[in-house]
């Protein structure tokens, strides 16, 4: 099922997504080439799934969540952008291509992630590309830029950087990742949430449960596999965390202890979703599909 459902996404927020990059003016023309390149070069579109899913969790129509989908999808791209700068994690590959610097140059992928950043907000404060009333509009802008800046994933980036060769317990290694990855995906379900129109108080609480447990647990696997998969399979530089000496679960657990982590992360996610109906079964496929991805 879940493979249908991703190209279903995919496909959906592909389209949404495309008509963002066409120049206003031909002097722009490589800035908006460099931002496409960025955002339409592959990509498992896990942070859109997740917004589509929730609002589907809540018998929401699609149709509203597009904008949202996009803007977390954006976010995402303008921080893998700047992630892979030389002055960050010096990334030479990116989802099997050149990263962004390298197709380009260092100044515009600063440019194209500054300005994929900017077109997030965009998106959802344009009534046209987010159908929902202004006051949901401005609850999702607060949310993402939450999740997104220096109390999000922008801090957990700076705790990520400054860490490199020091030993970090589990509750400091939880911390880093629950503001580097584990934000944007709080956040990707909290939108998807709030498209719907039908989110109260009961079931924002548990879907933030679980995608506090999916948040981890995708940062938990993605260290996994940075040690068990190839540079082919991953489409990014295999082995980078150790070369880097970041601290990891798999360098703090073992390997083993890491993989079970995962597995109870995704086991609470599921347990959170019991009091909802088969409208949330996408949730609970993702939730697997998170820990058991091989890329």
């Amino acid at each position: 099922m879940i493979k249908a459902y991703q190209a279903s996404c995919q496909a959906r927020v592909d389209a949404a997504l495309e008509p963002l990059f066409q120049p206003p003016r031909a002097e722009l023309q490589r800035l908006y080439e460099a931002m496409r390149y960025s955002v339409m070069n592959g990509g498992k579109r896990v942070r859109p799934l997740l917004v589509y899913a929730a609002c589907e969790a809540l018998d929401g129509n699609l149709d509203r969540a597009d904008g949202a989908a996009c803007a977390v999808e954006l976010i995402h791209a303008y921080s893998l952008v700047h992630d892979d700068l030389p002055a960050m994690d010096d990334d030479d590959l990116r989802r099997g291509q050149p990263t962004t610097h390298k197709a380009f140059d260092e100044a515009s992928a600063i440019l194209a992630g500054d300005g994929l950043q900017s077109l997030a907000f965009e998106v959802l404060a344009d009534r046209r590309r987010n159908p929902q009333d202004a006051e949901v509009r401005l609850q999702m802008i607060d949310a993402l830029s939450s999740a997104a800046g220096p109390a999000g994933m922008v801090g957990g980036q700076a705790i990520d950087l400054g860490s490199v060769g020091q030993q970090l317990d589990q509750a400091e290694l939880e911390t880093m990742h629950r503001h580097k990855t584990g934000a944007l995906i709080e956040a990707s379900v909290l939108l998807g949430a709030l498209a719907s129109g039908n989110a109260d108080e009961l079931s924002l609480k548990a879907l933030l449960q679980y995608a506090r447990a999916v948040g981890l647990a995708f940062q938990v696997q993605d260290d996994i596999l940075d040690v068990e998969s190839d540079t082919a399979t991953l489409g990014k530089t295999q082995g980078k965390d150790e070369a880097n000496d970041k601290p990891t679960y798999p360098a703090l657990l073992g390997l083993d202890a890491a993989k079970d982590y995962a597995l109870e992360l995704r086991d609470q996610a599921l347990h959170v979703l019991r009091p909802f109906g088969s409208q949330a079964e996408p949730l609970r496929e993702l939730a697997r599909y998170i820990v058991e991805r091989r890329s």
